[in-house]
């Protein structure tokens, strides 16, 4: 573990270090992923990396660890740096991994960290509205949908330490 590392009942968040970047880029297969780890959002984020060098810092991108055994079973990340106050975050947990409580887990740990950050008050996620799992998670973490685009079938979610505007 570093110090960078977030620890929660039953994960570890852990900074993605240079060599699973490069790993998931070459395709390599270390024995401490599960079997279906990386997933395709895993992929891409990997391939994100160079360009945005940020995501790999303390409020950057994590693998999702079981600390029972160790294995890398997902990602989430938060993109840095924030909109006027705002970060957006990301999640995923690979098929074998799903179902058991483990994205709503690292969404509350990650956000929680996120609202520790120098001028972040708020951290939003948008989910399609066919992904019904994803609002699922994103409910459980204790963000509240905060609108909806029906054209794009997106919602946005959000967690904030600053109350939202009387309507």
């Amino acid at each position: 573990m570093t110090d960078a590392d977030l620890t929660t009942d039953r994960l570890i968040l852990r900074p993605w270090t240079p060599g699973e970047v490069t790993a998931v880029l070459d395709g390599a297969r270390p024995a401490h992923w599960a079997q279906d780890f990386p997933a395709e959002g895993d992929q891409v984020i990997a391939g994100l990396f160079a360009e945005h060098p940020a995501w790999l810092g303390d409020y950057g991108h994590r693998q999702i660890i079981e600390r029972d055994g160790g294995l890398v079973v997902g990602s989430i990340g938060l993109f840095w740096p924030p909109t006027d106050g705002t970060l957006e975050l990301g999640y995923g947990v690979v098929p074998s991994r799903r179902g058991r409580g483990y994205a709503p887990e690292a969404t509350r740990a990650l956000a929680a960290f996120a609202l520790t950050a120098p001028g972040v008050h708020t951290v939003h996620a948008n989910v399609e509205l066919s992904n019904p799992a994803s609002v699922r998670v994103l409910e459980k973490a204790g963000f509240q949908r905060s609108h909806t685009d029906a054209e794009q079938n997106t919602a946005r979610f959000v967690l904030s330490t600053t109350p939202p505007a009387e309507q």
